[in-house]
């Protein structure tokens, strides 16, 4: 496992080696980028806005249960954040909120799997989105082929990775995975999202 997700497991309280308690979790740093006497360049409801203009496809990234604690089963979440990054070495990023209660177990896991949905599968990302729930109560899945994170059923593509980095951008994380295993069908449409909404790709 990276080192990066090393020292953020320990800074979460999470043990990293077999045996080893808990850390205090360590003081969550202040993440204003502008003071508190300047105004801010925008608000965050023009950012969003504006931003929403740019329509982005949409993955469920996974990761599997932990092999000291299996009942707490698999984790996944809704992310549009995904991006290609490099051939040599084959990366790939996503970006996830600091506050995720689904990534300290994915960083505890070490390794995750992309799964990009298809243009019918909007119900599903909305599964993948709500917080709290038991996000893959009825959904069909096989562990991916190196790292065992949950490949759901009938995705476009999937790819399988270890984590390579973890570094901070403002009050998200930027994840890099290294690719060891990938697969997709070439059959049906992306899901795509666009100011707020869902829709499909039409040539």
């Amino acid at each position: 496992m990276a080192a990066t997700v090393v020292r953020y497991l320990r800074s979460a309280g999470y043990p990293t080696t077999a045996g080893e308690p808990p850390l205090d979790p360590l003081p969550r740093p202040h993440l204003r980028a502008v003071g508190e006497d300047e105004r801010a360049p925008v608000s965050p409801a023009e950012f969003r806005s504006v931003l929403g203009n740019f329509a982005s496809g949409v993955t469920v990234v996974t990761a599997p249960a932990p092999t000291d604690a299996p009942d707490e089963g698999p984790a996944g979440f809704a992310c549009q954040s995904f991006a290609s990054l490099s051939l040599d070495p084959p990366l790939v990023t996503f970006m996830v909120a600091r506050t995720s209660t689904t990534w300290p177990r994915i960083a505890r896991a070490g390794v995750f799997c992309v799964n990009v949905l298809g243009a019918e599968q909007g119900e599903l990302c909305r599964s993948f989105a709500v917080s709290g729930a038991d996000k893959f109560a009825g959904v069909r899945h096989d562990p991916a082929p190196v790292t065992g994170s949950p490949r759901l059923e009938s995705v476009p593509a999937w790819i399988d990775c270890r984590i390579h980095a973890v570094h901070t951008g403002g009050d998200h994380l930027i994840v890099v995975g290294r690719v060891e295993a990938m697969g997709a069908t070439g059959e049906g449409d992306p899901l795509l999202f666009h100011r707020g909404r869902f829709g499909r790709f039409t040539p």
